[in-house]
């Protein structure tokens, strides 16, 4: 048997503890004196699961040199044509974009997501067949048409930024052969590069403009897909095949390290292969999703697989020394009655659900949440929907709200079986947003009262408060009656509450109405609701500090008009609507920071 100095060229490093974790350590392997144990640092590689796109598609043209967590997918073919859909990742969940002035498929794509563009495609499915020279560009908010190919072409790959992209191979129509034609953009118009040294289609291709890796292809596959060329802004050159013949794959990084995953063998596959700059590797990782006519973006340890044949479904790849955890929703039990426009209170493990509308009309149930299941409790007195909550499971509190035919402002308070009447709201209220406790509350905003209105309560008799700086409806709220914080409603404004007055404070990043909150002033989550335009229900999830608000991972469902309780860790979301009432019931845990783990060979 061969000794490890044999096969790495030195020893085993004797040590009484493990040296610093980081890249430098891995690959290493030393013994730990004081553990007795023989250790080692190793790579792990692997895909997630990330958020799924709003429509499941295929052959879009992605912004293949955007990050993994601000990534860009546009057109595509989606049952029974191509459309003009742009979607946006924040790395956790996709949200609509500006829709392309054009429907086309097959495109090629390359820039971020601040600074894409589009060129070809395929824009018709029906004979007669059309095709498409043109180029759109995208600043992160609408497209523009820029500079036509010189060749018109479809299923050709693009790599590059906006203004040095770079566009080789594809098909001008059917049933003319692949080209091997390459076009370099400076973001305004296209000239001439050096053609490929094999013609091609269905292939990907990555990096810049002046350092691309091109591999993959049809037809026929058996040949074409292991042709692996660089291309050096200028020429062309044949460099070692890949491992699998592969089609209709996607892939992400650059000419020194690049990453393609997925595509067609004799089937779709999940397979990933890495290159090194000289040599290929059929990784261990592979997609949870087979799938052919992907999109890609990001790079070698951090790379994204989206859409594909037919699906929306989204992967995230990494590479990576150290070992940590992805924010998530996880799925809880479900309400026994569905509803919408109901409050929620208290905490992910003692959480309480009452009122709403449950189809027929206004509702007044209540259910208890033990962390698993919810169970049945006292109903309230006045039945009603969009009211507010705040407090715990055994001393809630409710005011305002929509008893079917007027608006009322109704105040009761819960003991954790029994619901009874206490002091009116000073105003006749629905959707406003509340925070604190069944004896120190705070209820602000609200349509039809005062949209600005603060009002404090403390536990038998309500006083009024500092104004909002920007009154409205629909929000929601969270933390203490001297620590309370106000965000959303037809608005990004978020603004906080010392006791006395309100202060304007950073923006959330979406504007958001019919959302739920949770946490407290300084450590808030925001989730769920719909875009006040073009009105989208959206699971989206944003986090707090105190300072700026943060993307983060987004619900399973989203749906607007739910409600939530709970802390930044720990949030909890129920009901709500996408187009009917929902029971769903979420809970929420953040990612924890990468750390790098030493894996243990043998124990001595």
């Amino acid at each position: 048997m061969a000794n490890y100095s044999d096969i790495r060229g030195y020893r085993v490093k004797y040590l009484a503890s493990d040296p610093t974790l980081n890249t430098s350590t891995e690959g290493q392997v030393w013994y730990n004196s004081t553990e007795g144990t023989l250790k080692a640092l190793v790579q792990i590689k692997a895909w997630s699961a990330g958020g799924t796109m709003g429509t499941a598609r295929y052959g879009m043209g992605p912004a293949g040199s955007a990050p993994q967590s601000a990534a860009l997918g546009a057109g595509g073919y989606s049952s029974p044509g191509f459309d003009n859909n742009t979607e946006e990742y924040n790395g956790y969940t996709w949200s609509a974009g500006a829709n392309l002035p054009s429907v086309r498929g097959y495109a090629a794509g390359f820039g971020i997501q601040t600074a894409a563009a589009v060129a070809g495609g395929w824009t018709s499915v029906s004979p007669p067949f059309t095709y498409t020279g043109a180029t759109e560009e995208y600043n992160g908010s609408t497209w523009t048409g820029g500079g036509a190919l010189g060749t018109t072409r479809f299923n050709s790959a693009g790599s590059g930024l906006l203004t040095t992209g770079l566009v080789f191979g594809g098909q001008p129509s059917v049933p003319v052969p692949s080209t091997n034609a390459t076009e370099e953009y400076n973001g305004t118009a296209w000239t001439g590069g050096g053609n490929l040294n094999t013609a091609r289609r269905q292939f990907t291709g990555f990096g810049t403009q002046t350092a691309t890796l091109a591999t993959g292809g049809s037809p026929p596959v058996a040949t074409l897909g292991l042709l692996t060329e660089e291309y050096d802004g200028t020429s062309w050159t044949a460099v070692n095949n890949n491992v699998s013949a592969t089609q209709q794959l996607a892939g992400a990084g650059t000419v020194s390290h690049g990453l393609v995953f997925g595509g067609y063998t004799t089937a779709a596959t999940g397979q990933t292969q890495e290159y090194d700059g000289t040599n290929w590797i059929l990784s261990s990782a592979s997609l949870g999703t087979p799938r052919r006519t992907l999109s890609g973006a990001g790079t070698a340890t951090q790379a994204l697989a989206f859409g594909g044949q037919l699906t929306g479904a989204t992967e995230e790849y990494n590479s990576s020394i150290s070992t940590f955890t992805k924010a998530v929703w996880a799925s809880g039990g479900n309400l026994a009655t569905a509803r919408n426009g109901l409050s929620g209170m208290g905490t992910q493990t003692a959480g309480l659900a009452t009122l709403g509308d449950n189809g027929p009309g206004t509702f007044n149930g209540t259910e208890e949440y033990d962390g698993s299941s919810w169970t049945g409790g006292g109903n309230t007195n006045v039945a009603r929907r969009v009211a507010t909550g705040t407090g715990t499971q055994t001393a809630g509190l409710i005011f305002g709200g929509y008893n079917g035919s007027a608006d009322i402002n109704n105040t009761e308070k819960y003991n954790g079986s029994a619901w009874t009447n206490s002091t009116v709201y000073p105003f006749t209220v629905r959707q406003l947003a509340s925070a604190g406790t069944q004896t120190a509350a705070l209820g602000f905003g609200g349509q039809t009262g005062p949209a600005a209105q603060t009002n404090e309560f403390d536990g038998s008799t309500w006083t009024g408060g500092g104004n909002l700086n920007s009154g409205r409806a629909i929000l929601a709220g969270c933390g203490l009656q001297t620590a309370a914080l106000a965000f959303g409603g037809h608005s990004s404004a978020t603004e906080s509450y010392n006791g006395t007055s309100w202060t304007v404070e950073s923006n959330l990043i979406n504007s958001i109405v019919a959302h739920a909150g949770a946490g407290t002033q300084t450590a808030a989550l925001s989730f769920g609701g719909r875009f006040p335009s073009p009105g989208a229900i959206t699971g989206s999830t944003e986090a707090y500090d105190g300072s700026v608000w943060s993307n983060t991972a987004g619900m399973i469902t989203g749906r607007q008009y739910l409600a939530g309780c709970g802390t930044q860790p720990a949030g909890l979301a129920f009901g709500g609507s996408t187009t009917v009432a929902s029971a769903a019931t979420e809970e929420y845990t953040p990612g924890t920071s990468p750390v790098a783990t030493a894996s243990t060979l043998t124990t001595s």
